[in-house]
């Protein structure tokens, strides 16, 4: 296997996978009613207002109805709640991709593409391909290590991407405009007020979001001490983007996990911990509630269930 061949499938462990699964399809469910519920207003729209993306030309889908954004809202909420559990993690899981894609195919052809959502969809294309995986499972898979190798190229990709498009349409002037001005006047934070008061900051700013776009690429080429701190970094960006104005990146976010070592998180020991611990606290309870047991030969006890002790 070539130096390419080995590092697209480097071994990762089982309960890695399990646990970025787990994350993906709950966030799913999540997304379907907190975050894009607004999808099942296009069931309303008139028909000639949709404009297919070109993956929707190219696979014939139809033109959405209430019928079709019901049916697909709540079927794609069921199955991904039960591949969260780990069941059946192929048909599930080729079942929520194929759902999630066609929700996201209909959220996005009205006008707005959002590019938060590219990782997210890759992770649920590839994580099927992972086979079974339990929590906290140490046995490595390489399967599973190119499951979360390819969502992270998505990830990178998604900056990297973004920063040749704003160079692309936007050239130079991206960063020397008033592009984060006019996003502060939108729908900016009083955080955000502050910041924008400060000269010749938010251009900074605009020169700083271009250039760690392009450098993202360096995440894998750096130790792995440096790789973990970087993704820390990634994420403490986009708590800056959302606490100044006020966009989440909710999706691209659960798709960087994938970086991340997520077999140290078992969500089921803990309440089995406070189960076996209620278990024991109760149990000295119950005895001093009912009193001490008789003892067999001390006088004027007597045995529960047999005769009175001594002659």
């Amino acid at each position: 296997m070539t130096a390419l061949g080995r590092w697209l499938t480097e071994a990762v462990p089982r309960g890695r996978i399990a646990a970025f699964r787990t994350l993906v399809y709950l966030f799913v469910a999540g997304d379907l009613v907190f975050f894009t519920p607004w999808v099942r207003t296009h069931a309303s729209v008139p028909g000639e207002l949709y404009r297919p993306l070109f993956v929707s030309r190219l696979l014939h889908l139809p033109t959405p109805t209430e019928w079709l954004i019901t049916g697909i809202f709540w079927t794609l909420l069921a199955l991904a709640l039960l591949a969260a559990t780990g069941r059946a993690p192929r048909l599930l899981g080729w079942s929520v991709f194929v759902l999630y894609l066609h929700w996201m195919i209909i959220a996005m052809s009205y006008g707005k593409v959002d590019h938060d959502r590219f990782g997210l969809l890759v992770a649920l294309a590839v994580l099927p391909t992972a086979g079974r995986a339990r929590h906290g499972d140490p046995t490595r898979t390489e399967a599973g290590g190119w499951a979360l190798r390819v969502t992270q190229i998505a990830v990178v990709c998604t900056y990297f991407l973004a920063a040749w498009a704003k160079l692309r349409f936007g050239g130079l002037d991206w960063m020397t405009g008033s592009v984060l001005a006019r996003a502060v006047l939108r729908r900016g934070t009083d955080l955000a007020d502050v910041i924008a008061q400060v000269p010749y900051l938010l251009i900074a700013a605009q020169f700083g979001i271009v250039a760690f776009e392009l450098l993202s690429p360096v995440v894998f080429l750096v130790p792995d001490r440096w790789r973990t701190a970087m993704v820390g970094f990634f994420y403490s960006f986009h708590a800056v983007t959302m606490a100044t104005i006020t966009i989440s990146f909710a999706p691209h976010l659960v798709a960087m996990a994938s970086f991340l070592a997520l077999e140290r998180i078992r969500p089921l020991v803990l309440p089995r911990r406070l189960a076996r611990r209620g278990g024991r606290e109760a149990a000295p309870a119950r005895t001093a509630a009912t009193g001490p047991d008789p003892v067999v030969g001390d006088p004027g006890q007597t045995v529960v269930g047999g005769p009175p002790a001594g002659p």
